[in-house]
């Protein structure tokens, strides 16, 4: 895609960093598809000349729009748009809710609904008798026309009933909170690793991939365990965001 000629307004009298300004207002443009993907952007010369900053300023705020994965910079190819990846707060809600919030058009492909005995381990997580009936679920969650993720879920049986078409209509969440389901608490482990030659193909990787993934055991507001999740994500479309405080 040919390059984009930028005119961005600067407050020059606000606390606000130009770089910060810029790249906020670059942000914006690429998020609401202004800026398309593929978009190439010109030199940073010329880019600096025209919005009236220093060249450093400018690369500041590219800098940052390229750490937050919305830019990449290309040998022999220049600064470009990429395909925004989706950042996810550590918090108790669904991949399906975040992807909505954030306007990236979920859409799931369900790949098994069954009940089945548990596994030890996952009867023992969700604190039933062994080999007590649950559902197991697999999922493939797309964003924006991609595939995201690929989700196992294990959970009780008589706490929701579930169909394929809830499961590709809804996310998992709304549809236990619709079943009077309430969330309270999740202990959930985050790790990486890569991905295996199936699971790169049901996610548009090659073979050796990154991946992120995640457990997580989520409880309702006596305590009790829900909802056992095992969700693999692409580390190039896919971030976790977290605020520490001290």
């Amino acid at each position: 895609m040919s390059q984009s000629p930028l005119s961005i307004p600067l407050d020059r009298s606000s606390p606000v960093p130009l770089y910060f300004q810029c790249a906020q207002e670059m942000e914006r443009r690429i998020l609401s598809g202004e800026l398309p993907v593929g978009t190439r952007l010109e030199n940073e010369v010329v880019l600096a000349g025209r919005l009236g900053l220093s060249r450093p300023t400018l690369r500041r705020a590219i800098e940052y729009l390229v750490d937050r994965g919305l830019l990449v910079r290309k040998r022999g190819v220049g600064t470009q748009v990429v395909q925004p990846r989706v950042r996810r707060p550590l918090e108790l809600s669904s991949l399906y809710d975040d992807l909505c919030q954030a306007g990236q058009q979920p859409r799931t492909e369900v790949r098994k609904l069954a009940v089945e005995p548990a596994p030890d381990p996952i009867s023992v997580a969700l604190e039933l008798a062994p080999a007590t009936e649950i559902y197991v679920l697999h999922r493939l969650r797309f964003a924006g026309g991609e595939p995201l993720a690929l989700l196992h879920n294990y959970l009780p049986t008589h706490i929701v009933e579930l169909t394929e078409t809830m499961l590709m209509d809804r996310g998992l969440y709304e549809i236990l909170r619709s079943a009077g389901v309430t969330m309270k608490i999740a202990n959930q482990t985050i790790g990486a690793r890569t991905a295996g030659q199936a699971e790169a193909e049901e996610l548009w990787e090659e073979a050796g991939a990154p991946l992120l993934t995640m457990q997580r055991t989520s409880y309702n507001d006596v305590g009790r365990p829900v909802e056992i999740g095992s969700h693999t994500y692409r580390a190039s479309r896919y971030t976790f965001e977290l605020t520490l405080t001290g």
